[in-house]
């Protein structure tokens, strides 16, 4: 059928805007070493748990600190994923604001095929998981949401490894479809992992987060000031019985993108964002992985034993198949039921094996299946092998596709985008009358 003249078809992973997909490709080196970062904590954790000194491990894990009179005597890996990844959640708050007022997201025809690609991917995932343990019995079927986290600094450290010439649109998907997914995971986490809660230290945050809020709107940055109100508000979610990094969410949501006055320069949540995904990406994750991944595959009863347990095999099969099937279906539904086509240059391929890549949990994935199941169980044993199985092979699976077209992207990447003039910006980019 022909389109109606004047009309435009709009194009899947159609270039963003030069500020844009320069600002995000500084995100993602730095999310790339993150995610180095991260794989490096992984397998220290593994090799330290499954060695005669594995029991020095677990003393680390479980040495309490912190003062008791305000119940804050945690364990230090209790620490890391209550309160280091608050961190973390903070900035992909940050992150998911920003692009919605003020990144190329704020278009709804931008939007719609990540935020689609995220729901699907987390819908698929849990119902494989779900169809995996409906006859488990016991507590099996609480780690639903185990398998529908994506972590993007485990998929970008495996971007950088395979070294492909990814087109920035392609990139920026990637990106958002997870900071949508961590968004969307501790909605989750705060819904169906609350297990007791307590009213009024809730309703106490909401003093300390407004303040925080308040001064934030008026350009308030000194870390001395709006520290120690993050910190009260983030202590009083944690009493409230609320996972704590609803906390960071919450405060990142208050602070405001657009700058006061029209100008060069970055917002304020830019600002933070490049002042904390630093120590995001760079402390709080690997930490948080070195507590969380250090299972004992001879204390878990053994792999045998992780791989006939049907909790594991749903993490496994809902990360493999679930995201792939979940992120490629949503993406072809959107171009089936709108107009929208695939940009020039692109196939079906490339959607495949981003799908793959963001089968990879980890992070996320490590931490539902501690709330589900309580850390240091059995079947948090089995999950965290299942997490660690299930991401490696998607990993692979995606490599393996990545890697096969690397030619083609950098052909459509790097020949296109080297003719720069005197302004520093790519050709490509400025004819912003020519992008789909």
């Amino acid at each position: 059928m022909a389109t109606p003249p004047g009309s435009r078809t709009p194009h899947l992973f159609s270039r963003g805007s030069w500020p844009e997909v320069r600002r995000v490709g500084d995100i993602l080196r730095t999310e790339t070493v993150g995610g180095l970062l991260l794989l490096a904590a992984a397998v220290l954790a593994l090799a330290w748990a499954n060695s005669p000194w594995s029991e020095g491990y677990r003393a680390l894990s479980d040495a309490e600190v912190g003062p008791a009179a305000l119940h804050l005597d945690l364990s230090l890996a209790a620490w890391a994923a209550d309160g280091l990844l608050a961190i973390f959640f903070f900035v992909a708050g940050l992150e998911l604001k920003r692009e919605f007022v003020a990144g190329d997201l704020r278009q709804p025809r931008r939007a719609i095929l990540p935020v689609a690609a995220a729901l699907g991917g987390m819908t698929v995932p849990a119902l494989i998981y779900v169809a995996f343990n409906a006859g488990a019995g016991g507590d099996a079927l609480t780690g639903w949401a185990i398998p529908t986290a994506t972590d993007i600094a485990f998929a970008l450290a495996v971007l950088g490894v395979i070294n492909t010439h990814l087109p920035a649109a392609m990139r920026t998907f990637l990106l958002t479809l997870a900071v949508v997914d961590d968004l969307l995971a501790i909605v989750i986490i705060a819904i169906f992992y609350t297990s007791s809660l307590h009213f009024l230290p809730l309703l106490g945050a909401l003093v300390p987060l407004a303040i925080f809020g308040l001064l934030v709107q008026r350009r308030v940055r000194s870390w001395w000031v709006l520290l120690p109100l993050a910190a009260v508000t983030w202590a009083l979610v944690h009493a409230s019985g609320v996972h704590a990094t609803v906390a960071g969410v919450a405060l990142a949501f208050t602070v405001p993108v657009l700058r006061r006055t029209p100008g060069p320069g970055p917002g304020l949540a830019e600002h933070f964002e490049h002042r904390f995904r630093p120590l995001s990406a760079g402390v709080a994750v690997p930490v948080f992985a070195f507590f969380a991944a250090g299972v004992s595959v001879a204390g878990a009863g053994g792999l045998g034993a992780s791989l006939t347990d049907s909790v594991a095999l749903g993490v496994i099969v809902g990360l493999v198949v679930g995201k792939a099937v979940g992120v490629f279906g949503a993406t072809w539904l959107v171009q089936r039921f709108t107009r929208a086509r695939l940009a020039s240059g692109l196939a079906w391929w490339d959607v495949l094996g981003l799908a793959l890549l963001a089968g990879m949990g980890f992070t996320v994935s490590l931490l539902i299946g501690e709330l589900a199941f309580g850390a240091g169980t059995e079947r948090d044993d089995h999950t965290k092998i299942g997490v660690l199985l299930g991401s490696l092979l998607a990993a692979v699976l995606a490599a393996v596709i990545l890697r096969a077209r690397n030619r083609h992207y950098q052909r459509i990447c790097t020949i296109e985008e080297r003719d720069t003039d005197a302004d520093g910006v790519p050709d490509v980019y400025e004819d912003q009358t020519t992008r789909g």
